[in-house]
């Protein structure tokens, strides 16, 4: 019985590899993909570039952050879960900030813009 429940938690634990490094692989493309839209975007003079980049880093990070909750099913010392805790919270208050800067994005967006003539009235 032992045996078996050492092979499944190597399974687990390989399973769990596999896992954090797709997910991780993941965030890190739509990272990339984002800065190359947003370059892009630059030279076309998008007035959206910054709602882009913002929403698109956000989903970048989101990504990182399930791969660091991935890993903590791998973690077997306190000291490698306080560090991770730290990267999970540091994460998290990234995140914060951007759904908060994509939302002052998407209200500033959709005020409506007086025209130079409408004000001389």
């Amino acid at each position: 019985m032992d045996v078996f429940v050492e092979f499944l938690d190597q399974v687990v634990h390989y399973v769990a590899e596999i896992g954090i490094v797709l997910v991780e692989m993941a965030g890190i493309c739509v990272l990339l993909i984002t800065a190359v839209q947003g370059f892009v975007s630059y030279f076309k003079q998008d007035p959206h570039i910054r709602l882009k980049l913002a929403q698109g880093i956000a989903l970048a990070l989101e990504f990182k952050l399930g791969g660091e909750v991935l890993r903590t099913v791998i973690v077997r010392e306190w000291t490698e879960l306080a560090i991770l805790g730290a990267v999970i919270a540091l994460r998290g208050v990234l995140t914060l900030l951007l759904h908060w800067e994509i939302k002052i994005e998407e209200e500033r967006h959709s005020l409506p813009v007086a025209h130079p003539q409408e004000k001389k009235k």
